[in-house]
């Protein structure tokens, strides 16, 4: 057969009704299971699958099954891949799936903007809900979706959508974490590199200036401007240590950014944690090397992805605003001592 086999040539090879093969399909659970098997075994010899495609616009499920979009901002972040992946699995446990597509498109000045058309190309393909994983630049597109669809966005907030649920790292208790740690290894001039890359750069800036009050060190605060990039991150550091070479330790907003400042202060001739401890933030696979060997916060992103689709899948769904903090945990590395 050159064609693609279809239901009907599953039936006739079957010996059993068009109908069957379909509710076999749709729903399993109606059909006995010596018929079940007799369609399956069918599909089978002939390589048959259903199109899901097709199951998604009749707004049937396929197979028991759902399908899902997932929007992501930023398909070159580990975190992300790391929250994708865990999502998918956990839909696929559940016999559902999901299809993947970046959010955003280059836009100009290096800027980026919401991949408007793949969002309505998912509100297309009628899917059961959709999942953002990341900050999107125009929420706006996003809010547009139709209004029964069920929205869950993985690490980062809610405050500008708030008919979504949000799964995120608590950066609060991760800098805290990060803080603490410092300060047990003797030091009390801590500054943060971050607060310039976006709203999960803002709130980490805020987390870390948060423990440095609870810890008695307000008057030791100092958040240097830093992105989420390793340049930004050896800038600001060669900076700090140029204008306050005081300062015994950096907390970093994300990994890159703390690599950045390792290579700052081996060009100033600062060891590393001798003279200077340098923390990370999301301990991604570049901490874990062993010529890099970076202390960093672990923000459970297997965690997020599969809370986050439980709550794709959740029966009745989670009142919108819904809001689920991970906590994260800190990996010590000899960046700190």
């Amino acid at each position: 057969m050159t064609r693609r086999p279809t239901m009907r040539d599953v039936a006739a090879a079957a010996g059993v009704s068009h109908a069957l093969v379909s509710l076999v399909y749709r729903t399993p659970e109606k059909v006995s299971e010596k018929r079940r098997q007799l369609v399956l075994d069918a599909a089978e010899r002939l390589g048959f699958r259903p199109n899901w495609v097709a199951s998604s616009l009749s707004g049937l499920k396929s197979y028991g099954s759902s399908f899902f979009g997932i929007l992501v901002a930023n398909l070159h972040n580990p975190v992300f891949a790391t929250i994708v992946d865990a999502a998918r699995a956990e839909l696929g446990d559940s016999g559902s799936y999901g299809l993947m597509s970046s959010a955003v498109l280059p836009g100009p000045d290096g800027t980026t903007v919401t991949d408007e058309r793949i969002v309505h190309a998912f509100e297309d393909l009628n899917v059961a809900g959709l999942l953002v994983v990341g900050v999107v630049p125009d929420l706006d597109v996003v809010r547009r979706v139709r209004p029964d669809l069920r929205i869950v966005v993985a690490a980062a907030s809610i405050a500008e959508l708030p008919r979504a649920t949000s799964v995120r790292s608590d950066n609060d208790h991760g800098l805290r974490l990060l803080v603490e740690h410092l300060v047990a290894q003797g030091h009390s001039r801590i500054a943060h590199l971050g607060g310039a890359g976006g709203p999960a750069s803002v709130s980490r800036a805020a987390g870390y200036e948060r423990a440095m009050r609870e810890l008695g060190l307000a008057e030791h605060i100092h958040v240097e401007p830093a992105g989420f990039t390793e340049e930004s991150g050896q800038d600001a550091a060669a900076r700090l240590i140029a204008e306050r070479p005081d300062i015994t330790a950096y907390t970093c907003v994300n990994d890159l950014v703390a690599l950045g400042a390792m290579s700052a202060a081996t060009a100033a001739n600062r060891s590393v944690p001798g003279e200077l401890a340098i923390a990370g933030y999301d301990n991604t696979y570049l901490a874990g090397i062993d010529r890099i060997d970076l202390t960093s916060v672990d923000t459970a992103g297997e965690e997020i992805g599969r809370t986050a689709a439980r709550w794709l899948l959740a029966d009745p769904a989670p009142e919108p605003g819904t809001e689920t903090l991970i906590r994260p945990r800190l990996v010590v590395r000899g960046t700190t001592g």
